[in-house]
């Protein structure tokens, strides 16, 4: 006989998907709304997290406060601040504004036989949101999914809870407004793990899935899904600093790739330096950390050094390094620490912790970058422009810079309004994607009365 706890998980289950073919019903109307209907209806989201911007701060307070364990960045993805709140509502009035791209029609063909094909943009239907705890990925979600005539269904993190809750009660209140179901936007309110799994399967009903958030939950549920996923924001950032970069222009860019925001996809994981500058760069880049920590301030970067790097920046006093000066050198640099090639080449940091290694050539910073990076964002900064094309062709990942931070991989950077996340894969989107990448086409086919002869 099944147990009371193996009944009561299969009706919860039977509960789920009945809510998920409601949102099925739903995004079939949310993809029939007018250009002008879905604007007004971001509009009135953005009228209502202004008027609940207080009940959103004080449940935010309640997340933070219950999860005292979260410590630096991982506090800072978590704390959502009227600063924040505000950010997130004037990109929902940006999103508005932004080109609808559903019924755009991509290219039309007349065929010899008289067949007219189109193909147009349609929406992909329902996408599944599996977040951690940042709660502006909830707004941000939800209105690129909408203008985008999808529905959407909200799987957050359990740490940013009763901040999603308060979020999503303003959505739900501006979709009333509107006279359209609440289904449009469903919020999965559990912390069950197995509503994931479950979630996970529905391959029939649920049209896409993007995990955002950190390596274990994309690679959880790439292995585990059923749904097609689109793999978003894991990353091992790199920068190489050319034999023929600026000095004064390759420290400026490198200390904003690794410390302007360190808790986010884009920050600087590796730094990768040409032997022949190594010395000269080195010392500036780290006395400019140095620099940007007391000005800003921000904990000291710790820089985890090969046998070359520790080398030049180790004090010639003491030989230590320590964040404040050395009393008779006065040269100490920012924390040094010896690499660990195994596990430091592969880790994404999130943190004030930045590898060093010195390279002798542009094939060898490549090839580094070839079997270390997970095709998201990486740099060069040089003044040769054919070094500079060498590396941009070479380099297969998402994003590749030539003298500028990666911290501009983001969708609203690259103009294309709050982004759904940055793809790291080949399909069916790569790099910050937001609404031409929430949806697919059709071919529409008019006839006359054509058939295809045996």
């Amino acid at each position: 006989m099944k147990s009371a706890l193996a009944y009561s998980l299969v009706a919860v289950m039977s509960m789920l998907e009945d809510r998920v073919r409601r949102v099925v019903a739903t995004s079939r109307k949310v993809a029939g709304l007018s250009s002008d209907e879905k604007n007004a209806l971001l509009e009135f989201i953005a009228e209502e997290l202004t008027d609940g911007s207080g009940a959103i701060i004080t449940a935010n307070r309640r997340d933070v406060d219950a999860e005292k364990s979260l410590h630096g960045n991982a506090n800072d993805r978590l704390v959502f601040e009227k600063d924040r709140l505000d950010a997130s509502i004037k990109e929902v009035h940006h999103v508005a504004e932004l080109k609808d791209y559903v019924g755009e029609i991509i290219e039309e063909i007349e065929r010899p036989n008289g067949l007219r094909l189109e193909r147009t943009r349609v929406p992909l239907g329902v996408i599944l949101m599996i977040y951690e705890a940042r709660p502006n990925v909830t707004i941000d979600s939800t209105i690129l999914a909408l203008k985008s005539g999808n529905a959407v269904i909200l799987k957050g993190g359990s740490e940013a809870l009763e901040t999603n809750r308060a979020i999503v009660e303003c959505i739900w209140k501006a979709l009333d407004l509107r006279g359209l179901p609440r289904d449009a936007v469903m919020f999965v309110d559990s912390t069950d793990r197995n509503v994931v799994g479950e979630l996970l399967q529905m391959k029939s009903l649920i049209d896409v899935v993007i995990p955002r958030g950190g390596k274990g939950l994309i690679d959880f549920v790439a292995r585990e899904s059923l749904v097609p996923v689109i793999e978003t924001g894991a990353s091992v950032v790199h920068m190489y600093i050319d034999e023929k970069a600026d000095i004064e222009k390759a420290v400026a860019i490198a200390v904003n790739a690794k410390t302007r925001r360190v808790g986010i996809c884009n920050a600087l994981d590796v730094l990768l330096v040409h032997r022949a500058i190594a010395e000269k760069f080195l010392r500036a880049f780290a006395s400019a950390l140095l620099a940007s920590s007391r000005n800003r301030p921000h904990p000291v970067v710790e820089l985890r050094c090969d046998e070359a790097a520790m080398c030049i920046l180790r004090c010639e006093t003491c030989g230590g390094s320590a964040e404040e000066a050395c009393s008779v050198s006065k040269n100490h640099y920012p924390k040094l620490a010896v690499l660990d090639p195994a596990r430091d080449f592969d880790t994404e940091f999130l943190d004030y912790i930045l590898s060093v290694h010195i390279v002798d050539s542009l094939d060898e910073a490549t090839s580094h970058i070839d079997i270390h990076s997970l095709k998201h964002s990486e740099c060069i900064v040089t003044e040769s422009a054919e070094n500079a094309e060498e590396f941009l062709r070479r380099v297969d990942s998402a994003c590749v810079y030539w003298n500028a931070s990666t911290q501009f991989s983001d969708g609203a950077q690259f103009g294309l309004g709050a982004e759904i996340g940055i793809s790291t894969q080949k399909l069916h989107a790569r790099g910050p994607f937001a609404l031409e990448g929430l949806t697919t086409y059709k071919w529409k086919i008019r006839g006359s009365g054509q058939v295809r002869p045996g």
